[in-house]
């Protein structure tokens, strides 16, 4: 089998996980032809580290998201935000390229979401919504999808990582309270970047607007608890996630490119 091309867009942390992966043999199925970032040089450093780790190896960085749509990667893995999954999307679905994202968060818009959908179907492509940190989208899933199913989603973080959002203050240094209760369309709208995760159990759910979110300050806590809970008459899961770092939203793009080819799906 022919090898899937490969592009990236935002060379941070996470995607530098991703090129580990490749060239330690993990993503045997694909080649890596194309990176982007707004820091040039992030993109650069990743595919200079792909292009010594294998010998004939050649992935280019490109200083602009036209220059990467331009190479047609058969995929491209979103690792950047939401408002850079909103500017190439859907041009890059419309030039036959499907996408894996961790931005889960612009798919709350439910216009964005039907042009997404609907382009991705006119075009024969694809977009991928990798777990990040949460996981079990298979069992929220099937139990949404037996009907008349309620679902809330429990996010416990320290106050650090809110300083740079509108709900920071000192206080939160020694005082633990809940910053935000709503629904995860509220919730992305309050954190453009921080919680993407509620709104992919949204979407695995009961939608943006109906699912019930709150998110909670810790003092002196490091890393995030997502904790998320559907049920309806007939059968309820609760699936609890601890993360100290980002690293498991890598590997979960990691897992699904080895899921899109793999003979055997997990």
């Amino acid at each position: 089998m022919k090898n899937k091309t490969l592009a990236i867009v935002g060379c941070g942390k996470l995607a530098q996980i991703v090129a580990d992966a490749l060239t330690s043999g993990l993503l045997p199925d694909y080649q890596l032809i194309g990176t982007y970032s707004r820091t040039f040089d992030k993109a650069e450093a990743i595919a200079q580290h792909v292009n010594q780790s294998n010998p004939g190896y050649t992935c280019t960085p490109v200083r602009t998201m036209e220059d990467l749509l331009a190479m047609k990667a058969d995929y491209i893995v979103e690792m950047a935000s939401p408002a850079a999954l909103r500017d190439f999307a859907l041009d890059a679905l419309q030039n036959g390229s499907s996408i894996v994202t961790l931005s889960i968060g612009a798919l709350a818009d439910a216009q964005f979401y039907e042009k997404i959908r609907t382009t991705a179907r006119e075009n024969n492509t694809r977009v991928h919504l990798a777990s990040g940190s949460i996981g079990g989208f298979d069992v929220m899933r099937t139990i949404s999808l037996m009907g008349d199913s309620s679902a809330s989603f429990r996010t416990e973080k320290g106050p650090d990582s809110l300083k740079d959002t509108s709900v920071y203050n000192e206080s939160l240094q020694t005082e633990q309270r809940t910053v935000m209760e709503g629904n995860a369309a509220e919730a992305i709208e309050l954190f453009p970047t921080k919680v993407n995760v509620a709104v992919a159990a949204s979407l695995a759910t009961t939608g943006p607007k109906n699912i019930d979110v709150a998110i909670t300050s810790i003092p002196g806590f490091v890393g995030d608890t997502h904790r998320i809970h559907v049920e309806n008459d007939q059968a309820h899961a609760r699936i609890e996630v601890y993360g100290k770092t980002s690293d498991i939203a890598g590997w979960s793009v990691v897992n699904t490119l080895r899921n899109i080819t793999a003979p055997i799906v997990f």
